[in-house]
């Protein structure tokens, strides 16, 4: 009788710990979804500020035309991969940055624009804005992490396997792309 009670007790105790297991991950696969909804939300507000950057520059600077076409289309190729890998969305974005670091450096070359209001409070916004994306892409990629290390883990892999539990893709920016100086020439 206490042979049965005893297997019974660690039976009970491995469903716990299989059931603990299986939540875990469950919640871990919903923080890395929850993690990327927010570089989702922040990237909107980015693809939102940059017409209005754009249309405030141009006003200053009507012959900076490559600038401004490279910022939109740039900023459409983004939009575009919206839905796509992680690996797609991180080097449009790297593009779309790169790009509007060189928007930017245009600006700098007039000193009535660095001094308009609008144009002001739009750089302000923005780049309150990529801090947000930076924050929310670290939160997800450390989600990412997390996420991941349980489903190769022991025992939590076994689970992982027995219940369709897949890698997350790390959301990487081309290091070029960051590292790249604005290039800028007033013909």
């Amino acid at each position: 009788m206490v042979g049965l009670l005893i297997a019974l007790g660690i039976i009970v105790i491995l469903f716990l710990i299989f059931i603990g297991i299986y939540n875990a991950l469950v919640g871990l696969r919903n923080q890395v979804k929850n993690a990327w909804a927010q570089i989702d939300v922040q990237l909107k507000r980015r693809y939102d500020l940059i017409p209005n950057l754009v249309e405030t520059v141009k006003g200053y600077a009507k012959h900076e035309r490559e600038v401004f076409e490279n910022v939109t289309k740039a900023r459409n190729l983004a939009q575009q991969v919206s839905s796509s890998a992680p690996h797609i969305r991180a080097q449009a974005e790297g593009e779309l940055s790169a790009v509007l670091g060189r928007l930017l450096a245009v600006a700098e070359a007039y000193p009535d624009l660095k001094a308009n209001q609008n144009f002001l409070a739009l750089q302000e916004e923005l780049a309150s804005t990529e801090n947000k994306i930076s924050f929310s892409r670290q939160f997800y990629n450390d989600s990412v992490l997390t996420y991941n290390n349980k489903i190769q883990m022991f025992p939590s892999n076994i689970i992982a396997s027995m219940f369709g539990f897949t890698m997350s893709e790390f959301f990487e920016l081309k290091v070029e792309a960051e590292r790249v100086a604005p290039k800028v020439s007033f013909s």
